[in-house]
């Protein structure tokens, strides 16, 4: 159904006429027969007070299928930072609409998931933001400091609030339930050596090991990684040389090895290893991964010029290869590589 029969059968449902219709809108009764003939359209701000007055959404104006109305929730959170809250209500509204809907059940399901982490996300930002300001005028207090660590996910120095075993708990159900499910056993290993519990780190690697679309190099960094949670630094060392000697140039060796070396501040190698890793990814487009790994590296050792030398060269990345104008991903891009200047 076009625009013009959609606002007429709305209008009919309403009780209005055209001229009460237009009155409301304050424009002139023969607009509104122009737009239901199809002469004319109604101007985009037109078109919030006519779904106020409708009483539906936007989307409801343009009889959108649900595909398309899921695609433009998607979209428009990818575009923006922060919903207003009627948007997010709505979105929220039918998204839930849709939970017993087999066919877009999986989808509402990721949205839903998707829009309350949108939602928390720019709200995490307030809380860093008045957080901060709390603490630098009275930083002796603790008022504030638990909610920065909470919104800005900081360090906890308390064992039990620091530890992963919630996690541990929920991805080893999730093995058990889906025992062929390789991104669950990913998961539960990475919560287990965060922890250093080795010893069932190594247990779940083996299952790990024994899936048909595991590759060997994975399993080798786990490897190493477990002999770190044991604190054999050594060992682990010499496995990922070792790994390096059978896979010199693949771009997955070369980005687990730098995160290792990262991970021991070892930057210079690090780098070295995010370069090559970057440059040898074959698919197109490329993450930004390893140029957010190489900001960071240069923000830590304080060239902050270096690390917005870095910014410039993800932008592009976002624009040439992701086709991105206007995304929240680039807009924010954009604003690290003006803090940076900004401490250089």
């Amino acid at each position: 159904m076009d625009l013009g029969k959609k606002i007429k059968q709305l209008r009919f449902k309403a009780g209005l006429t055209q001229e009460q219709l237009a009155e409301q809108l304050g424009i002139g009764p023969q607009a509104v027969s122009k737009w239901e003939n199809a002469v004319a359209m109604p101007d985009i701000t037109t078109l919030p007070l006519l779904a106020e007055i409708f009483g539906v959404s936007i989307d409801d104006l343009f009889d959108l299928s649900t595909e398309q109305r899921l695609n433009r929730i998607e979209n428009r959170m990818d575009r923006e930072a922060e919903l207003p809250p009627d948007v997010f209500r709505d979105y929220e509204d039918l998204l839930k609409s849709l939970l017993t809907d087999a066919q877009h059940q999986k989808r509402a399901t990721d949205l839903l998931a998707y829009l309350y982490w949108h939602r928390m996300n720019a709200d995490a930002g307030k809380v860093s933001r008045y957080a901060r300001d709390s603490i630098q005028r009275a930083p002796a207090e603790k008022g504030c400091q638990w909610m920065l660590q909470m919104a800005e996910g900081h360090a906890a120095w308390d064992w039990n609030i620091a530890n992963h075993s919630r996690a541990i708990d929920f991805y080893r159900e999730l093995v058990e339930a889906n025992p062929k499910a390789r991104l669950a056993y990913v998961y539960l290993l990475d919560n287990l050596l965060a922890d250093h519990r080795a010893e069932e780190a190594e247990q779940v690697l083996e299952r790990y090991a024994a899936l048909p679309d595991v590759k060997p190099i994975h399993v080798g960094v786990y490897r190493a990684h477990i002999a770190l949670a044991r604190f054999d630094e050594a060992a682990a060392d010499r496995i990922m040389e070792e790994m390096g000697e059978t896979y010199p140039d693949d771009f997955i060796y070369l980005f687990e090895a730098a995160q290792y070396y990262a991970s021991k501040c070892d930057y210079d190698k690090a780098i070295a290893l995010y370069e090559r890793s970057f440059a040898l990814e074959p698919r197109r487009p490329r993450f930004q991964d390893e140029l957010m790994a190489i900001v960071a590296i240069w923000e830590i050792r304080g060239d902050f010029r270096k690390a917005a030398e870095t910014y410039d060269r993800i932008i592009e990345l976002l624009e040439k290869e992701w086709g991105m104008t206007e995304e929240v991903e680039l807009q924010q891009a954009k604003r690290e590589k003006a803090r940076l200047l900004a401490k250089a």
